[in-house]
């Protein structure tokens, strides 16, 4: 369905940023460990110096990368994003993944000699936790928040928080409704928002059979493509819309707020077109029953020691529907 960005060149980002700004979207939704704030920033600066937009009406996330998961870490890594997005403040601060990297030079991924991810097992997640509340209070972040989290991580995390996580990002779509996760969410006022709510069927075609920013797909796991389903394809003929379209509609009509990403200028404008159209309680059921559970998980992290982990780290840029702040400030449990 779309082109990841960090296969695209600085030109193709920012070419397809400026098509989402004048589209409407005003949620972007990025990473250090994407390595396109930079671009970003540039789009951002002409926009805001050109009076198209003022920072207010935009919604900008960035991730603490897996390198700098300790206390320090925080700020050293939240700087050089403000930096390079040439920003004084993000709108939202996402922990990027649950577990740490050791830090090796300016490594994203640091391996050891024998090509093994130096993995930091002191990873403290309520010290963190400590440290990103400090940014609330210095005024670089107005929330913050946790991404590829589970539900006991979670309650770690909450049980020594002043500040409750606004948010909580994780791979969600069709074949996997994350519905124990999203409940648990709501309950505890976590608002929440769905990356690869297409499947990202691209993405894991390119990541069966190598590691990229921390991401791997089993070589053995067929990927499905959602937009090619009979049921989502028979509620989109008829209702005149895109499969994408419906796709994105059946999780916002949850409540959920939905990053798809793409470069291509057509589906970034279709993809933005999901307010004007409410699927039928029958259509609801329908894409409900499609629902796969874990086994319609497409990013595995299962390869790490220790465990289990959600995991899905993809590079690129993520305009959200609806309009973030209406998400933001809505409570779950009023959803």
């Amino acid at each position: 369905m779309y082109l990841l960005l960090f296969q695209s060149t600085p030109e193709e980002l920012e070419t397809a940023l400026e098509t989402a700004l004048e589209e409407g979207y005003r949620h972007i939704d990025t990473a250090y460990v994407y390595q396109n704030e930079d671009a970003i920033g540039r789009v951002l600066s002409r926009w805001l110096s050109a009076g198209k937009v003022t920072r207010d009406e935009l919604f900008i996330v960035t991730k603490l990368p897996p390198v700098g998961n300790r206390p320090e870490g925080v700020s050293k890594y939240l700087g050089r994003s403000l930096k390079s997005l040439g920003l004084d403040y993000v709108d939202l601060y996402l922990v990027h993944v649950p577990y740490g990297f050791k830090e090796k030079d300016e490594e994203l991924t640091p391996t050891a000699e024998d090509g093994s991810v130096l993995l930091d097992n002191d990873t403290d997640h309520a010290a963190i936790w400590k440290a990103m509340e400090e940014e609330v209070t210095k005024g670089r972040t107005k929330a913050i928040g946790l991404s590829n989290f589970n539900e006991k991580q979670i309650e770690r995390v909450l049980k020594g928080a002043v500040l409750p996580p606004a948010n909580l990002q994780v791979e969600l779509h069709i074949y996997f409704q994350q519905r124990p996760l999203v409940e648990f969410c709501k309950n505890h006022d976590i608002t929440v928002c769905a990356y690869s709510p297409l499947g990202s069927r691209g993405t894991a075609g390119l990541l069966r059979s190598q590691t990229l920013l921390m991401v791997v797909v089993s070589s053995s796991k067929e990927l499905p493509d959602l937009m090619d389903n009979p049921v989502v394809k028979e509620i989109a003929e008829r209702l005149s819309r895109t499969p994408a379209q419906v796709l994105l509609r059946h999780t916002v009509q949850r409540g959920i707020a939905v990053i798809p990403k793409s470069t291509n200028k057509d589906r970034i404008r279709q993809n933005f077109k999901v307010l004007d159209f409410t699927l039928s309680d029958e259509d609801v059921s329908k894409l409900d029953a499609l629902d796969q559970g874990p086994v319609g998980r497409i990013v595995d992290f299962s390869f790490f020691k220790g465990g289990h982990l959600t995991i899905g780290c993809f590079g690129g840029l993520d305009p959200v529907i609806p309009n973030p702040k209406e998400i933001w400030e809505t409570s779950p449990s009023k959803v």
